[in-house]
Protein backbone atom coordinates (compact mmCIF):
# COMPACT_ATOMS: atom_id res chain seq x y z
CA UNK A 1 0.00 0.00 0.00
CA UNK A 2 1.19 3.32 -0.75
CA UNK A 3 2.71 5.85 2.33
CA UNK A 4 -0.46 6.75 4.91
CA UNK A 5 0.91 10.30 4.70
CA UNK A 6 -0.23 10.93 1.05
CA UNK A 7 -4.50 12.63 1.01
CA UNK A 8 -5.57 10.36 -1.67
CA UNK A 9 -5.26 6.20 -3.09
CA UNK A 10 -4.06 5.82 -5.99
CA UNK A 11 -6.41 3.81 -8.77
CA UNK A 12 -3.80 1.83 -9.22
CA UNK A 13 -3.70 0.43 -5.35
CA UNK A 14 -7.44 0.00 -5.45
CA UNK A 15 -6.97 -1.97 -8.26
CA UNK A 16 -4.86 -4.16 -6.53
CA UNK A 17 -6.57 -5.11 -4.01
CA UNK A 18 -9.73 -5.37 -6.35
CA UNK A 19 -7.74 -7.84 -8.29
CA UNK A 20 -6.69 -9.78 -4.68
CA UNK A 21 -10.22 -10.01 -3.82
CA UNK A 22 -11.45 -11.05 -6.70
CA UNK A 23 -8.86 -13.92 -6.87
CA UNK A 24 -9.74 -15.38 -4.24
CA UNK A 25 -13.29 -16.51 -5.76
CA UNK A 26 -10.99 -18.47 -8.27
CA UNK A 27 -9.95 -20.99 -6.16
CA UNK A 28 -11.08 -24.61 -6.49
CA UNK A 29 -10.37 -25.96 -3.26
CA UNK A 30 -10.55 -24.75 0.62
CA UNK A 31 -6.35 -25.57 0.64
CA UNK A 32 -5.92 -22.97 -2.62
CA UNK A 33 -8.11 -20.61 -0.99
CA UNK A 34 -6.24 -20.40 2.25
CA UNK A 35 -3.31 -20.35 -0.06
CA UNK A 36 -4.52 -17.57 -1.84
CA UNK A 37 -5.65 -14.90 0.92
CA UNK A 38 -1.76 -15.29 2.06
CA UNK A 39 -0.65 -14.83 -1.32
CA UNK A 40 -3.47 -11.65 -1.43
CA UNK A 41 -1.90 -10.15 1.36
CA UNK A 42 1.70 -10.03 0.42
CA UNK A 43 0.43 -8.87 -3.16
CA UNK A 44 -2.08 -6.65 -2.87
CA UNK A 45 -1.43 -5.18 0.89
CA UNK A 46 2.24 -4.73 0.53
CA UNK A 47 3.57 -7.00 3.95
CA UNK A 48 6.31 -9.15 2.83
CA UNK A 49 5.01 -11.93 5.50
CA UNK A 50 1.42 -13.36 5.91
CA UNK A 51 0.17 -16.22 7.82
CA UNK A 52 -3.35 -18.00 7.78
CA UNK A 53 -4.32 -19.97 10.82
CA UNK A 54 -7.77 -21.71 10.36
CA UNK A 55 -9.89 -22.95 13.25
CA UNK A 56 -9.74 -26.99 13.90
CA UNK A 57 -13.12 -28.74 14.66
CA UNK A 58 -11.45 -29.27 18.25
CA UNK A 59 -10.96 -25.09 18.06
CA UNK A 60 -7.33 -24.94 18.41
CA UNK A 61 -5.60 -23.04 15.11
CA UNK A 62 -3.34 -24.83 12.94
CA UNK A 63 -0.80 -22.82 10.37
CA UNK A 64 -2.73 -23.59 6.97
CA UNK A 65 -1.26 -21.01 4.60
CA UNK A 66 2.20 -19.03 4.88
CA UNK A 67 3.35 -16.68 2.58
CA UNK A 68 6.38 -14.50 1.96
CA UNK A 69 9.66 -16.79 3.14
CA UNK A 70 9.80 -20.50 1.93
CA UNK A 71 11.61 -21.10 5.14
CA UNK A 72 9.20 -19.82 7.45
CA UNK A 73 6.77 -21.58 5.80
CA UNK A 74 8.64 -25.40 5.85
CA UNK A 75 8.86 -24.50 9.61
CA UNK A 76 5.75 -23.56 11.17
CA UNK A 77 3.04 -24.45 8.22
CA UNK A 78 0.64 -27.08 10.10
CA UNK A 79 2.10 -26.41 13.40
CA UNK A 80 -0.85 -25.90 15.98
CA UNK A 81 -1.29 -23.05 18.81
CA UNK A 82 -3.99 -23.72 21.61
CA UNK A 83 -7.32 -21.70 21.28
CA UNK A 84 -6.52 -20.39 24.33
CA UNK A 85 -3.46 -19.00 23.50
CA UNK A 86 -5.12 -17.06 20.46
CA UNK A 87 -7.87 -15.64 22.62
CA UNK A 88 -5.42 -14.37 25.00
CA UNK A 89 -3.88 -12.91 21.77
CA UNK A 90 -6.53 -11.32 20.50
CA UNK A 91 -7.35 -9.48 24.03
CA UNK A 92 -4.23 -7.81 23.89
CA UNK A 93 -2.92 -4.52 22.68
CA UNK A 94 -4.79 -2.12 20.50
CA UNK A 95 -7.98 -2.68 18.92
CA UNK A 96 -8.10 -1.28 15.16
CA UNK A 97 -11.69 -1.90 14.66
CA UNK A 98 -11.78 -5.77 13.85
CA UNK A 99 -7.93 -5.75 13.77
CA UNK A 100 -5.87 -6.71 17.06
CA UNK A 101 -2.41 -4.80 17.56
CA UNK A 102 0.14 -5.67 19.68
CA UNK A 103 3.14 -3.24 19.87
CA UNK A 104 6.96 -5.07 20.36
CA UNK A 105 6.80 -3.39 23.93
CA UNK A 106 3.98 -5.92 24.89
CA UNK A 107 4.46 -8.57 22.65
CA UNK A 108 7.49 -9.91 24.94
CA UNK A 109 5.30 -12.26 27.19
CA UNK A 110 4.02 -14.25 24.50
CA UNK A 111 7.52 -15.36 23.23
CA UNK A 112 7.23 -18.63 25.10
CA UNK A 113 3.56 -19.38 24.43
CA UNK A 114 2.40 -22.18 21.64
CA UNK A 115 1.39 -20.09 19.10
CA UNK A 116 3.56 -20.95 15.90
CA UNK A 117 6.14 -17.55 15.77
CA UNK A 118 8.73 -16.99 13.01
CA UNK A 119 10.22 -13.13 13.50
CA UNK A 120 14.45 -11.65 13.13
CA UNK A 121 15.52 -9.44 15.61
CA UNK A 122 16.05 -5.65 14.24
CA UNK A 123 17.07 -2.47 15.88
CA UNK A 124 14.51 -0.25 18.05
CA UNK A 125 12.26 2.21 15.95
CA UNK A 126 13.40 5.61 15.58
CA UNK A 127 10.27 7.03 15.43
CA UNK A 128 6.84 6.34 16.82
CA UNK A 129 5.05 4.89 13.95
CA UNK A 130 8.01 3.06 12.67
CA UNK A 131 7.48 -1.26 12.78
CA UNK A 132 9.56 -3.44 14.80
CA UNK A 133 10.26 -6.80 14.02
CA UNK A 134 8.35 -8.17 17.20
CA UNK A 135 5.29 -6.08 16.69
CA UNK A 136 2.27 -8.19 16.24
CA UNK A 137 -0.83 -7.29 13.91
CA UNK A 138 -3.73 -9.91 14.14
CA UNK A 139 -7.21 -9.73 11.30
CA UNK A 140 -9.94 -12.32 12.76
CA UNK A 141 -11.87 -13.86 10.30
CA UNK A 142 -15.75 -14.31 11.11
CA UNK A 143 -18.52 -16.08 9.58
CA UNK A 144 -21.25 -13.95 8.49
CA UNK A 145 -24.53 -13.71 10.83
CA UNK A 146 -25.06 -12.74 14.39
CA UNK A 147 -23.20 -15.17 15.96
CA UNK A 148 -19.33 -13.87 14.54
CA UNK A 149 -18.04 -17.48 14.55
CA UNK A 150 -14.18 -17.65 14.20
CA UNK A 151 -13.10 -18.83 10.98
CA UNK A 152 -9.63 -18.07 11.81
CA UNK A 153 -6.86 -15.29 11.66
CA UNK A 154 -4.70 -13.63 9.19
CA UNK A 155 -1.18 -12.57 11.10
CA UNK A 156 0.87 -10.41 8.65
CA UNK A 157 4.16 -8.72 9.06
CA UNK A 158 7.23 -6.26 8.26
CA UNK A 159 4.94 -3.53 5.73
CA UNK A 160 6.99 -2.80 3.06
CA UNK A 161 7.16 0.77 3.83
CA UNK A 162 8.38 0.28 7.46
CA UNK A 163 5.60 2.02 8.98
CA UNK A 164 2.27 0.94 11.26
CA UNK A 165 -0.82 1.15 8.73
CA UNK A 166 -2.71 3.86 8.66
CA UNK A 167 -6.10 4.48 8.43
CA UNK A 168 -6.07 3.07 4.77
CA UNK A 169 -4.46 0.06 5.51
CA UNK A 170 -6.40 -0.33 8.17
CA UNK A 171 -9.48 -0.34 6.76
CA UNK A 172 -8.32 -2.28 3.48
CA UNK A 173 -6.79 -5.31 5.49
CA UNK A 174 -9.99 -5.63 7.51
CA UNK A 175 -12.11 -5.31 4.45
CA UNK A 176 -9.80 -8.00 3.18
CA UNK A 177 -10.13 -10.23 6.37
CA UNK A 178 -13.78 -10.15 6.13
CA UNK A 179 -13.62 -11.07 1.84
CA UNK A 180 -11.53 -13.78 3.22
CA UNK A 181 -13.94 -15.10 5.48
CA UNK A 182 -16.89 -15.53 3.04
CA UNK A 183 -14.50 -17.05 0.47
CA UNK A 184 -13.35 -19.70 3.22
CA UNK A 185 -17.02 -20.25 4.05
CA UNK A 186 -17.68 -20.40 0.31
CA UNK A 187 -14.88 -22.84 -0.41
CA UNK A 188 -16.13 -25.36 2.14
CA UNK A 189 -19.98 -24.53 1.42
CA UNK A 190 -18.78 -25.52 -2.85
CA UNK A 191 -16.63 -28.80 -1.20
CA UNK A 192 -20.25 -30.12 0.53
CA UNK A 193 -21.95 -29.00 -2.30
CA UNK A 194 -19.47 -31.29 -4.50
CA UNK A 195 -19.67 -34.26 -2.21
CA UNK A 196 -23.31 -34.28 -2.19
CA UNK A 197 -23.36 -34.19 -5.58
CA UNK A 198 -21.21 -36.85 -6.41
CA UNK A 199 -23.23 -38.74 -3.79
CA UNK A 200 -26.68 -38.09 -5.96
CA UNK A 201 -24.63 -39.53 -8.70
CA UNK A 202 -22.96 -42.88 -7.66
CA UNK A 203 -25.61 -44.32 -5.30
CA UNK A 204 -29.18 -44.34 -6.29
CA UNK A 205 -30.28 -46.06 -3.74
CA UNK A 206 -29.20 -43.68 -0.78
CA UNK A 207 -31.15 -41.17 -3.21
CA UNK A 208 -33.87 -40.30 -0.57
CA UNK A 209 -30.62 -39.44 2.08
CA UNK A 210 -28.37 -37.96 0.02
CA UNK A 211 -31.36 -35.49 -1.31
CA UNK A 212 -31.87 -34.67 2.57
CA UNK A 213 -28.07 -33.51 2.39
CA UNK A 214 -28.40 -31.20 -0.33
CA UNK A 215 -31.69 -29.82 0.67
CA UNK A 216 -30.28 -28.75 4.06
CA UNK A 217 -26.54 -27.78 2.39
CA UNK A 218 -29.46 -25.75 -0.31
CA UNK A 219 -31.56 -24.08 2.32
CA UNK A 220 -29.50 -23.17 5.23
CA UNK A 221 -26.92 -21.73 2.72
CA UNK A 222 -25.27 -18.49 4.43
CA UNK A 223 -25.59 -17.22 0.31
CA UNK A 224 -28.20 -17.08 -1.70
CA UNK A 225 -29.05 -20.37 -3.44
CA UNK A 226 -31.25 -20.96 -6.56
CA UNK A 227 -31.93 -24.01 -9.26
CA UNK A 228 -33.66 -23.07 -12.37
CA UNK A 229 -34.57 -25.02 -15.25
CA UNK A 230 -32.22 -25.64 -18.37
CA UNK A 231 -33.86 -26.04 -21.90
CA UNK A 232 -36.78 -26.24 -23.45
CA UNK A 233 -39.10 -23.17 -23.06
CA UNK A 234 -38.71 -22.39 -19.12
CA UNK A 235 -35.20 -22.15 -19.35
CA UNK A 236 -33.76 -19.85 -16.96
CA UNK A 237 -37.29 -20.11 -14.45
CA UNK A 238 -36.45 -20.54 -11.24
CA UNK A 239 -37.86 -23.77 -9.59
CA UNK A 240 -36.38 -23.26 -5.84
CA UNK A 241 -34.68 -20.50 -4.27
CA UNK A 242 -33.55 -20.83 -0.20
CA UNK A 243 -34.15 -18.56 2.58
CA UNK A 244 -31.30 -16.33 2.34
CA UNK A 245 -31.80 -15.21 -1.58
CA UNK A 246 -35.54 -14.89 -0.48
CA UNK A 247 -34.23 -12.47 2.15
CA UNK A 248 -31.49 -10.99 0.43
CA UNK A 249 -34.16 -9.71 -3.05
CA UNK A 250 -36.99 -9.35 -0.41
CA UNK A 251 -39.43 -12.20 -2.33
CA UNK A 252 -40.75 -14.85 -1.12
CA UNK A 253 -40.31 -18.55 -2.67
CA UNK A 254 -43.64 -18.48 -4.05
CA UNK A 255 -43.41 -15.44 -5.94
CA UNK A 256 -39.99 -16.40 -7.02
CA UNK A 257 -41.08 -19.22 -9.01
CA UNK A 258 -42.44 -16.86 -11.39
CA UNK A 259 -39.38 -15.19 -12.46
CA UNK A 260 -35.78 -16.65 -14.35
CA UNK A 261 -32.63 -14.58 -13.04
CA UNK A 262 -33.22 -12.63 -16.74
CA UNK A 263 -36.54 -10.87 -14.96
CA UNK A 264 -34.73 -9.64 -12.17
CA UNK A 265 -31.22 -8.23 -12.91
CA UNK A 266 -30.78 -4.88 -13.92
CA UNK A 267 -31.77 -3.31 -17.38
CA UNK A 268 -27.68 -2.51 -17.78
CA UNK A 269 -26.51 -5.63 -16.34
CA UNK A 270 -28.55 -7.81 -19.13
CA UNK A 271 -25.64 -8.06 -21.46
CA UNK A 272 -23.67 -9.88 -18.24
CA UNK A 273 -25.95 -12.05 -17.10
CA UNK A 274 -26.37 -13.35 -21.26
CA UNK A 275 -22.37 -14.28 -21.42
CA UNK A 276 -22.83 -16.01 -18.60
CA UNK A 277 -22.46 -19.67 -19.06
CA UNK A 278 -23.95 -21.78 -17.10
CA UNK A 279 -21.24 -24.65 -16.47
CA UNK A 280 -18.66 -22.66 -13.67
CA UNK A 281 -20.20 -19.02 -15.22
CA UNK A 282 -19.64 -16.45 -12.75
CA UNK A 283 -20.77 -12.74 -12.92
CA UNK A 284 -21.21 -9.86 -10.75
CA UNK A 285 -24.34 -8.13 -11.65
CA UNK A 286 -27.41 -6.45 -10.29
CA UNK A 287 -30.41 -7.87 -8.71
CA UNK A 288 -33.99 -6.01 -8.27
CA UNK A 289 -35.43 -6.00 -4.55
CA UNK A 290 -39.29 -5.84 -4.37
CA UNK A 291 -39.37 -2.06 -2.98
CA UNK A 292 -37.71 -1.43 -6.48
CA UNK A 293 -34.03 -1.04 -5.87
CA UNK A 294 -31.10 -2.86 -6.55
CA UNK A 295 -28.31 -5.10 -5.02
CA UNK A 296 -24.82 -5.96 -6.29
CA UNK A 297 -24.65 -9.72 -6.26
CA UNK A 298 -22.20 -12.34 -7.47
CA UNK A 299 -23.49 -15.26 -9.50
CA UNK A 300 -21.42 -18.51 -9.77
CA UNK A 301 -23.47 -21.32 -11.74
CA UNK A 302 -23.15 -25.14 -11.58
CA UNK A 303 -24.48 -27.42 -13.90
CA UNK A 304 -26.54 -30.36 -11.67
CA UNK A 305 -27.28 -33.99 -13.81
CA UNK A 306 -30.71 -35.43 -12.37
CA UNK A 307 -31.00 -39.38 -11.78
CA UNK A 308 -30.39 -41.61 -14.42
CA UNK A 309 -29.54 -38.79 -16.57
CA UNK A 310 -32.83 -37.03 -16.68
CA UNK A 311 -32.97 -33.06 -17.00
CA UNK A 312 -30.62 -31.28 -15.60
CA UNK A 313 -30.61 -27.93 -13.82
CA UNK A 314 -28.95 -25.02 -13.42
CA UNK A 315 -27.50 -24.28 -9.55
CA UNK A 316 -26.95 -20.72 -9.18
CA UNK A 317 -24.88 -19.39 -5.97
CA UNK A 318 -25.73 -15.88 -4.57
CA UNK A 319 -23.40 -13.83 -2.73
CA UNK A 320 -24.72 -10.57 -1.14
CA UNK A 321 -21.23 -8.10 -2.35
CA UNK A 322 -23.04 -4.85 -1.88
CA UNK A 323 -20.67 -3.83 1.34
CA UNK A 324 -18.02 -4.57 -1.26
CA UNK A 325 -18.57 -2.49 -3.92
CA UNK A 326 -20.21 0.15 -1.63
CA UNK A 327 -16.23 0.20 -0.18
CA UNK A 328 -14.52 -0.15 -3.99
CA UNK A 329 -16.94 2.86 -4.80
CA UNK A 330 -16.09 5.07 -1.69
CA UNK A 331 -12.29 4.02 -2.11
CA UNK A 332 -12.64 5.39 -5.90
CA UNK A 333 -14.65 8.48 -4.67
CA UNK A 334 -11.55 9.33 -2.45
CA UNK A 335 -9.02 9.05 -5.03
CA UNK A 336 -10.94 10.93 -7.72
CA UNK A 337 -12.04 14.12 -4.96
CA UNK A 338 -10.18 16.45 -2.38
CA UNK A 339 -11.23 15.39 0.93
CA UNK A 340 -11.65 18.76 1.97
CA UNK A 341 -13.91 20.17 -0.36
CA UNK A 342 -15.05 16.94 -1.48
CA UNK A 343 -14.80 19.10 -5.04
CA UNK A 344 -12.98 16.45 -8.01
CA UNK A 345 -9.57 16.94 -7.12
CA UNK A 346 -6.30 17.66 -9.70
CA UNK A 347 -6.13 13.83 -11.61
CA UNK A 348 -9.72 13.76 -11.93
CA UNK A 349 -10.23 17.04 -13.61
CA UNK A 350 -6.85 16.28 -16.10
CA UNK A 351 -9.00 12.83 -16.51
CA UNK A 352 -12.22 14.71 -17.67
CA UNK A 353 -10.18 16.97 -19.75
CA UNK A 354 -8.13 14.66 -20.96
CA UNK A 355 -11.46 12.89 -22.48
CA UNK A 356 -12.77 15.92 -24.35
CA UNK A 357 -9.41 16.84 -26.42
CA UNK A 358 -7.42 14.75 -28.87
CA UNK A 359 -4.29 14.67 -30.41
CA UNK A 360 -5.52 15.88 -33.84
CA UNK A 361 -6.52 19.69 -34.09
CA UNK A 362 -9.70 20.70 -35.10
CA UNK A 363 -8.55 22.02 -38.08
CA UNK A 364 -7.26 18.71 -39.94
CA UNK A 365 -10.54 17.76 -39.42
CA UNK A 366 -12.13 20.64 -41.27
CA UNK A 367 -12.88 22.77 -38.11
CA UNK A 368 -12.34 26.34 -38.44
CA UNK A 369 -10.03 27.35 -35.10
CA UNK A 370 -10.58 30.11 -33.11
CA UNK A 371 -7.54 31.11 -30.96
CA UNK A 372 -6.77 33.24 -28.11
CA UNK A 373 -7.55 33.47 -24.49
CA UNK A 374 -9.57 36.05 -22.11
CA UNK A 375 -9.12 36.88 -18.65
CA UNK A 376 -10.76 38.04 -15.66
CA UNK A 377 -9.58 39.94 -12.52
CA UNK A 378 -11.24 40.59 -9.35
CA UNK A 379 -9.23 43.60 -8.41
CA UNK A 380 -11.34 46.89 -7.89
CA UNK A 381 -15.06 45.59 -8.24
CA UNK A 382 -17.74 45.32 -5.70
CA UNK A 383 -19.57 42.99 -4.73
CA UNK A 384 -22.47 44.45 -6.32
CA UNK A 385 -21.52 45.72 -9.64
CA UNK A 386 -20.50 44.68 -13.34
CA UNK A 387 -23.89 42.65 -13.50
CA UNK A 388 -24.03 43.97 -16.81
CA UNK A 389 -28.09 43.05 -16.98
CA UNK A 390 -27.06 39.89 -16.09
CA UNK A 391 -29.95 37.46 -14.63
CA UNK A 392 -29.02 33.78 -14.12
CA UNK A 393 -31.84 32.97 -11.53
CA UNK A 394 -34.39 34.13 -14.84
CA UNK A 395 -33.28 31.90 -17.62
CA UNK A 396 -31.05 29.46 -16.00
CA UNK A 397 -28.08 30.54 -17.64
CA UNK A 398 -25.01 32.34 -17.95
CA UNK A 399 -25.86 35.27 -20.31
CA UNK A 400 -27.11 35.72 -23.49
CA UNK A 401 -26.09 32.48 -25.93
CA UNK A 402 -25.57 30.21 -22.59
CA UNK A 403 -28.72 28.26 -22.14
CA UNK A 404 -30.72 25.66 -24.27
CA UNK A 405 -32.13 28.37 -26.31
CA UNK A 406 -28.59 30.04 -27.64
CA UNK A 407 -27.61 28.27 -31.22
CA UNK A 408 -25.29 25.02 -30.31
CA UNK A 409 -26.54 25.17 -26.68
CA UNK A 410 -25.26 22.70 -23.94
CA UNK A 411 -26.64 19.60 -22.71
CA UNK A 412 -24.99 17.83 -19.74
CA UNK A 413 -23.37 14.38 -20.76
CA UNK A 414 -22.93 11.56 -17.99
CA UNK A 415 -19.31 12.02 -17.36
CA UNK A 416 -19.60 15.84 -17.50
CA UNK A 417 -21.10 16.39 -13.81
CA UNK A 418 -20.26 19.20 -11.51
CA UNK A 419 -18.09 18.87 -8.42
CA UNK A 420 -21.30 19.38 -6.29
CA UNK A 421 -22.87 16.29 -6.57
CA UNK A 422 -24.00 14.29 -3.66
CA UNK A 423 -22.61 10.61 -3.41
CA UNK A 424 -19.84 9.22 -5.63
CA UNK A 425 -19.47 8.49 -8.95
CA UNK A 426 -19.35 4.62 -10.14
CA UNK A 427 -16.30 3.18 -11.27
CA UNK A 428 -17.82 0.09 -13.33
CA UNK A 429 -19.89 2.78 -15.41
CA UNK A 430 -18.14 4.41 -18.65
CA UNK A 431 -16.18 7.41 -17.03
CA UNK A 432 -16.29 10.20 -19.08
CA UNK A 433 -19.69 9.38 -21.61
CA UNK A 434 -17.88 11.00 -24.87
CA UNK A 435 -17.77 7.77 -26.69
CA UNK A 436 -14.63 8.31 -28.87
CA UNK A 437 -11.20 6.51 -28.40
CA UNK A 438 -7.99 8.30 -27.54
CA UNK A 439 -5.81 9.72 -29.87
CA UNK A 440 -2.75 7.57 -30.37
CA UNK A 441 -1.62 8.69 -33.55
CA UNK A 442 -3.79 6.17 -35.07
CA UNK A 443 -7.45 5.05 -35.53
CA UNK A 444 -10.79 5.76 -36.08
CA UNK A 445 -12.41 9.37 -34.83
CA UNK A 446 -15.71 9.18 -36.35
CA UNK A 447 -17.44 9.34 -32.86
CA UNK A 448 -15.57 12.04 -31.35
CA UNK A 449 -16.83 15.56 -31.43
CA UNK A 450 -13.65 17.92 -31.98
CA UNK A 451 -13.70 21.11 -29.96
CA UNK A 452 -12.34 24.69 -31.08
CA UNK A 453 -12.14 27.98 -28.72
CA UNK A 454 -14.12 30.85 -30.16
CA UNK A 455 -12.70 33.87 -31.24
CA UNK A 456 -11.63 36.84 -28.86
CA UNK A 457 -12.18 39.62 -31.08
CA UNK A 458 -14.23 42.43 -31.13
CA UNK A 459 -16.28 40.15 -33.65
CA UNK A 460 -18.67 37.59 -31.96
CA UNK A 461 -18.15 34.74 -34.10
CA UNK A 462 -20.69 32.68 -32.40
CA UNK A 463 -18.45 29.52 -31.98
CA UNK A 464 -19.34 27.62 -28.51
CA UNK A 465 -16.35 26.22 -26.71
CA UNK A 466 -15.16 24.29 -23.66
CA UNK A 467 -13.96 27.95 -21.28
CA UNK A 468 -11.61 26.44 -18.44
CA UNK A 469 -11.99 29.07 -15.91
CA UNK A 470 -8.45 29.26 -13.79
CA UNK A 471 -9.28 30.84 -10.21
CA UNK A 472 -7.14 31.95 -7.41
CA UNK A 473 -8.11 33.16 -4.41
CA UNK A 474 -6.58 36.81 -3.34
CA UNK A 475 -5.63 37.26 0.12
CA UNK A 476 -5.84 33.99 1.50
CA UNK A 477 -2.66 33.30 3.00
CA UNK A 478 -3.35 36.38 5.12
CA UNK A 479 -5.98 34.74 6.37
CA UNK A 480 -3.97 31.42 7.13
CA UNK A 481 -1.49 33.32 8.28
CA UNK A 482 -3.37 35.54 10.79
CA UNK A 483 -6.08 33.37 11.63
CA UNK A 484 -5.31 29.89 11.19
CA UNK A 485 -5.52 26.68 9.17
CA UNK A 486 -8.82 26.18 10.45
CA UNK A 487 -10.10 29.64 9.31
CA UNK A 488 -8.23 28.81 6.27
CA UNK A 489 -10.11 25.33 5.89
CA UNK A 490 -13.13 26.78 6.80
CA UNK A 491 -12.57 29.54 3.87
CA UNK A 492 -12.15 26.72 1.10
CA UNK A 493 -14.71 24.93 1.97
CA UNK A 494 -17.15 27.77 1.83
CA UNK A 495 -15.64 29.23 -1.71
CA UNK A 496 -16.24 25.86 -3.01
CA UNK A 497 -19.60 25.74 -2.06
CA UNK A 498 -20.58 29.02 -3.66
CA UNK A 499 -18.46 27.81 -7.16
CA UNK A 500 -20.51 24.90 -7.22
CA UNK A 501 -23.99 26.76 -6.55
CA UNK A 502 -23.01 29.32 -9.15
CA UNK A 503 -22.74 26.83 -12.27
CA UNK A 504 -24.76 24.19 -13.82
CA UNK A 505 -25.38 20.78 -13.01
CA UNK A 506 -23.37 19.46 -16.04
CA UNK A 507 -20.14 21.85 -15.02
CA UNK A 508 -17.15 20.76 -13.37
CA UNK A 509 -15.41 22.59 -10.33
CA UNK A 510 -12.04 20.96 -9.13
CA UNK A 511 -10.01 21.50 -6.77
CA UNK A 512 -6.27 22.07 -7.50
CA UNK A 513 -4.98 22.62 -4.41
CA UNK A 514 -4.35 25.42 -1.79
CA UNK A 515 -6.51 28.02 -3.04
CA UNK A 516 -6.63 27.08 -6.39
CA UNK A 517 -9.98 25.93 -8.46
CA UNK A 518 -10.64 25.11 -12.44
CA UNK A 519 -14.27 25.44 -13.22
CA UNK A 520 -15.07 23.73 -16.64
CA UNK A 521 -18.19 24.94 -18.50
CA UNK A 522 -18.58 23.98 -22.06
CA UNK A 523 -21.25 25.68 -24.65
CA UNK A 524 -20.09 29.14 -23.74
CA UNK A 525 -18.88 31.57 -26.66
CA UNK A 526 -16.13 34.54 -24.97
CA UNK A 527 -18.57 36.90 -23.54
CA UNK A 528 -20.74 33.66 -22.12
CA UNK A 529 -17.33 32.61 -20.31
CA UNK A 530 -16.61 36.63 -19.13
CA UNK A 531 -19.84 36.69 -17.77
CA UNK A 532 -19.44 33.52 -15.69
CA UNK A 533 -16.43 34.70 -14.58
CA UNK A 534 -18.02 37.68 -13.15
CA UNK A 535 -20.98 36.26 -11.43
CA UNK A 536 -18.26 33.68 -9.54
CA UNK A 537 -16.25 36.57 -8.68
CA UNK A 538 -18.86 38.42 -7.31
CA UNK A 539 -20.02 34.82 -5.70
CA UNK A 540 -16.70 35.02 -3.58
CA UNK A 541 -16.21 38.16 -2.56
CA UNK A 542 -19.00 38.37 0.60
CA UNK A 543 -17.78 38.07 3.71
CA UNK A 544 -17.71 34.98 5.27
CA UNK A 545 -18.34 34.23 8.88
CA UNK A 546 -15.79 31.67 11.00
CA UNK A 547 -16.74 31.15 14.69
CA UNK A 548 -17.71 34.64 14.78
CA UNK A 549 -15.39 36.46 12.79
CA UNK A 550 -16.48 37.65 9.38
CA UNK A 551 -13.34 37.39 6.85
CA UNK A 552 -12.85 38.13 3.03
CA UNK A 553 -11.07 36.86 0.10
CA UNK A 554 -11.20 38.19 -3.55
CA UNK A 555 -10.80 36.37 -6.75
CA UNK A 556 -9.03 36.41 -10.14
CA UNK A 557 -9.97 34.59 -12.97
CA UNK A 558 -8.01 33.64 -16.01
CA UNK A 559 -10.19 32.16 -18.77
CA UNK A 560 -8.67 29.61 -21.42
CA UNK A 561 -10.54 27.51 -23.53
CA UNK A 562 -9.53 23.87 -24.93
CA UNK A 563 -9.15 22.33 -28.18
CA UNK A 564 -8.02 19.59 -29.90
CA UNK A 565 -4.65 19.38 -30.46
CA UNK A 566 -3.93 21.13 -27.25
CA UNK A 567 -2.47 18.69 -24.11
CA UNK A 568 -4.07 18.97 -21.04
CA UNK A 569 -1.38 20.66 -19.27
CA UNK A 570 -1.48 23.20 -22.36
CA UNK A 571 -4.73 23.95 -21.61
CA UNK A 572 -4.13 24.31 -17.30
CA UNK A 573 -1.43 26.36 -18.55
CA UNK A 574 -2.79 28.97 -20.79
CA UNK A 575 -5.57 29.61 -18.00
CA UNK A 576 -3.04 29.93 -15.50
CA UNK A 577 -1.00 32.33 -17.68
CA UNK A 578 -3.27 35.13 -18.29
CA UNK A 579 -4.96 34.51 -14.71
CA UNK A 580 -1.63 35.56 -13.58
CA UNK A 581 -1.41 38.47 -16.23
CA UNK A 582 -4.70 39.64 -14.71
CA UNK A 583 -3.71 39.79 -10.99
CA UNK A 584 -0.44 41.61 -11.94
CA UNK A 585 -2.40 44.11 -14.26
CA UNK A 586 -4.07 45.34 -10.77
CA UNK A 587 -2.35 47.42 -7.93
CA UNK A 588 -2.67 44.88 -5.00
CA UNK A 589 -4.64 46.89 -3.03
CA UNK A 590 -7.63 46.69 -5.89
CA UNK A 591 -8.09 43.00 -5.03
CA UNK A 592 -11.07 42.38 -1.95
CA UNK A 593 -9.01 40.33 0.42
CA UNK A 594 -9.11 39.44 4.02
Amino acid sequence: METESEPYVRLSTLRQLHQVVADLNTARSLADTLQTVADGVVAGLNYELACVNLVRPDGDLVVAAFAGSSAAEALITGRVGSRASWDRRLSMGSGWGDLRFIPHTEGWVLMDDDVPQWHTDGPAPRFEDEWHPHDRLYAPMYASGSGRELLGVISVDRPRNGRHPGPWGQEALQMYASQSAIAISNARLRSNMQRALVRLEREQQALRASEESFRQAFEYAPSGMAIAEMGGDQHGRLLRTNDALCRLLGRPASVMRRYSFADLVHPEDIGTLLRTSAEGGRAELRLGRRDGTYVWVSLRNSVVADTADGPRFLLTHVEDIEERKRHELQLAHRASHDALTGLPNSAELRSRLSARICERPAAAAGTAVGAGYTGYESGGYESGGHDGGYDSARDGGYGPGYGSDSGPGYEAGPGHDSGHESGYESPYEHEHGFGFEPANGAGPYDHHVHIVAPSTGEVDDGTKGLAVLFCDLDGFKSINDRFGHHTGDAVLIEVARRLTTGVRDGDTVARLGGDEFVVLADGLGAADAADLAVRLRNAIIPPIRVDGRAVRVGASFGIGWAECGMTVEEVLNSADQRMYIEKRSRAKVHRRAG
